[in-house]
């Protein structure tokens, strides 16, 4: 890792400019190799800044607006950002200050702003961390939080954005043993049966990692394929199957797995996880409309606003504007029925899908039971081990959300049903 910092600094602000200025996702930017220039410890500390100050952008901005009497060019701004987050943060005034002011100066069209930089982080440093800590978790932007209270009431939502600002814990699924994967690593055993960690360190040096005996998933995501219960010699197909957490753990369960996605790059990573896990499937990589066959159960993880990550992935309400989401909920609907007519008479179908967002989860239920005379919930496949009965939604389904788990971290926004054919 550089001495100074500049360089992950300087790569956090390219990220914060990328998101907030072009609506780029930081899965996408890192996937393009935004970052592989810098050494990994520097890379691993310009996402983590990137994202401390998405999570913090609201404390951030209510800080500077003191001290700007107009809003410097968005460049200039996000130096003005990270350096104010990582100073609220408990960093070294002098190597934060002293970095920012450097990016700033070595900029060919905004280095006249250094002695702006300077001045403005400098009385930061001298008020901004007792200040910061008086202010409230910072509020989604107001096109997502409105249809959220909406669906969930302010107080939820407050509770959500507690939890958004916390960020997130890493979970992993084992592959066998659960409770001897917890003392392995270190982790906690979560009251569904995954393994949590607050202070991990790097995934691939953690203990079981190369011996392929646990993957990392949130608990939240785990559930469905729980749900499901996919039974050893079962026929499954497993839809938008990609990064592969869902296919790990049903061929864990023996069954004959079909994993679909249409993103090859995507699907490379359900393929190198499944190798390392030494876990067998079936790797289709096609529109998920375009799949033919008859099956015993069905996953369909469908695409969707992704709003119940928000805590692991800050940049979304910022990257996106919701614009998309109509598009999205279509989609849904078309995938719920083909999926269906791929189903055998008695089988079984997990919907699920990251979202926060009734549209994309209760309402899809709703209109594909009103679709399919031959559908039905099965309300007693949630009841799973760490399950709260309260979690269950009018139509039969499993409501999760951020603020759940208040004293164990939370877990992931998530909706899912289990519908019997038949």
């Amino acid at each position: 890792m550089s001495d100074t910092g500049v360089p992950a600094r300087r790569s956090a602000v390219y990220l914060l400019d990328q998101i907030l200025g072009e609506g780029r996702l930081m899965t996408e930017l890192l996937a393009m190799g935004s970052l592989d220039q810098l050494a990994p410890e520097d890379r691993a500390r310009a996402a983590r800044l990137a994202q401390d100050t998405l999570r913090g952008l609201e404390r951030a901005d209510r800080l500077l607006q003191k001290h700007l009497s107009k809003y410097p060019p968005l460049t200039v701004r996000n130096v003005l950002r990270v350096g104010t987050v990582e100073l609220c943060q408990g960093a070294p005034a002098h190597g934060v200050v002293n970095a920012m002011v450097e990016i700033v100066s070595r900029h060919k069209k905004l280095g006249h702003l250094k002695g702006l930089t300077n001045a403005v982080l400098r009385k930061i440093a001298a008020e901004g961390p007792e200040a910061w800590a008086a202010l409230r978790a910072p509020r989604l932007p107001k096109w997502l939080r409105g249809p959220l209270v909406e669906a969930w009431g302010g107080e939820a939502m407050a509770a959500m954005e507690a939890a958004h600002f916390a960020g997130a814990p890493l979970d992993l699924t084992a592959k066998s043993d659960a409770k001897a994967v917890a003392e392995m690593t270190g982790g906690t055993l979560l009251p569904t049966g995954s393994i949590r960690l607050t202070a991990p360190g790097q995934v691939s040096a953690m203990p079981g990692f190369e011996a392929g005996d646990w993957w990392v998933q949130d608990a939240a995501a785990a559930l469905p394929a729980k749900i499901l219960a996919a039974r050893a010699g079962e026929s499954v197909l497993d839809l938008c199957a990609a990064p592969g957490g869902k296919a790990m753990q049903l061929a864990a369960a023996g069954a004959m797995v079909t994993a679909v996605d249409d993103s090859p790059v995507r699907m490379k990573r359900v393929e190198e996880n499944l190798t390392r896990t030494k876990l067998h499937a079936t790797l289709v990589v096609d529109d998920v409309r375009n799949v033919s066959g008859a099956f015993d159960a069905i996953l369909l993880d469908a695409p969707c606003s992704a709003t119940g990550t928000i805590r692991r992935h800050p940049d979304l309400p910022h990257a996106k504007d919701g614009s998309e989401f109509g598009a999205l909920i279509d989609l849904q609907a078309q995938f719920i029925d083909h999926a269906w007519s791929l189903l055998k008479p008695g089988g079984r179908m997990v919907f699920c899908t990251c979202s926060l967002l009734p549209d994309e989860g209760e309402v899809q239920i709703d209109e594909a039971l009103l679709r399919h005379s031959d559908m039905r919930v099965d309300r007693a496949a949630l009841a799973l081990p760490g399950v709260d009965p309260a979690w269950q939604t009018v139509e039969g389904g499993l409501r999760l959300r951020p603020d759940y788990w208040p004293d164990l971290g939370g877990m992931d926004g998530f909706y899912m049903a289990c519908l019997v054919k038949g």
